[in-house]
Order: C-alpha cells, then structure tokens, then sequence
C-alpha cells in the first residue's frame, strides 16, 4: 500500500429493491458512509451473496466483484445516448447481483467536472472536440476522477482484494496505488450507438479503455 487512507466508517445499510426499465429486478443492501475524504454522499450497493463474498474473501476465497461506477445524470437517468454510462450500470448491476458484491456510485459527474462543465463540454463536442479535448479546452482535466473514496468504502466494508469490473485501466492502477488489490480486471460490453461511436472511440484511443469497437470513427 503506497498511500495511508483516513479511515471510513459505514454510516448507515438499508434495503432497496431495484428495478430497471427493461424489467429487471433485483435487490441491493445500500451503504451510505462517514469519513470520506471528499465529502460528497457516494453509495455502495451490495448486490448478491455479498456478505458471503467478504467473508469468503477474508479466509482466502476469492474476491468480490466491484465495479466503481461514475456518476451520469444523463445517462444513467434519462437515457442518453451520448455515452454508455446507463448500459454500463445496467449490465452492472445484473453481472455484479450474479457474481456478488458492490457496485460503488461515486458522485464525480462528467469525469469529476460537474454536471454543468459537463454540458458545456458538449457543447464544445458539437464543435468538434472530443470528449478530452473538451475538458482540456474549459481548463479542466482531461479526466479528474479520484479513486480514494472508493478505496475508503472498500475497507469499511471490509473489502481488500477485488475483481474489478471496467473497461478503465486507471480505476485499477489508482486502486493497487491506494492499498486495494485487484485480482483480475473484467471487461463490460461495448454498448455501441451511432450518438456515441466518437465517444467511445476516444475512450479507447485517449483514454486506453478496453473495448473492442468494431471501427474507429
């Protein structure tokens, strides 16, 4: 572990059925927590045996799947199909509720920009820009994102090792760094539209994210 973490407590469980617009259903033990170095209310969903998979892990079984999932009102709310955020957390919850255990919310909309930041980085989009051009031009990170709270609420929950579920090879370098192993990496599906071909094209050429696309526009 290369960087100390203040430590995090649970603050509060509760179960929360869940359903999807496609008529899945499932049901989550939804964390909330205190300490967080950022502040902000980030969530952690146990999704499946996840009980079980801590307890497994801890006496040496294997590790729980995790993905930490980045906040999208625009897509994981109302649909859009600018990116793959809503797929994503769909498939997410379905893969995690079958392996068991934890999806993580994390409250960092438009790559730690904002909501707002994010939307004129649209704007700069349908001028041109890419996704990362677009943040760079509004003097703004390429991709701000901070895994330390996802590490936090994994050692409150009692989480050490993981395998971790994304396409992003920088979620699993920050969580090694921040004293998480990750015991193996899984992709999700490529969720492929025409209104996000370019978006995910610069994931994959930018960002070096995992996806198999079948043509870079």
């Amino acid at each position: 572990m290369d960087e100390t973490l203040p430590a995090a407590t649970v603050r509060t469980q509760v179960t929360v059925p869940l359903r999807f617009p496609d008529g899945y259903v499932t049901t989550a033990r939804v964390f909330s927590f205190e300490g967080l170095v950022d502040g902000r209310e980030h969530l952690a969903f146990g999704l499946g045996d996840w009980a079980a998979a801590v307890a497994g892990h801890t006496a040496g079984g294997p590790p729980p799947m995790v993905r930490p999932h980045s906040e999208c009102l625009t897509g994981d709310v109302f649909g859009s199909q600018r990116c793959d955020c809503g797929p994503q957390l769909r498939e997410a919850v379905e893969r995690i509720a079958e392996a068991d255990g934890f999806l993580l919310y994390l409250r960092q909309e438009g790559r730690g920009i904002g909501l707002y930041a994010k939307l004129d980085a649209y704007a700069l989009q349908d001028a041109g820009l890419d996704t990362y051009e677009a943040n760079l031009a509004l003097g703004r990170g390429a991709d701000e994102r901070d895994y330390t709270v996802a590490a936090q609420m994994l050692a409150a929950l009692g989480v050490s090792r993981v395998v971790l579920l994304s396409n992003n090879p920088d979620k699993a370098a920050q969580l090694d760094r921040l004293g998480v192993t990750v015991a193996d990496r899984v992709p999700t599906g490529v969720h492929l539209s025409p209104a996000n071909a370019g978006y995910l094209a610069a994931k994959v050429s930018r960002g070096d994210h995992a996806l198999d696309l079948p043509f870079v526009p």
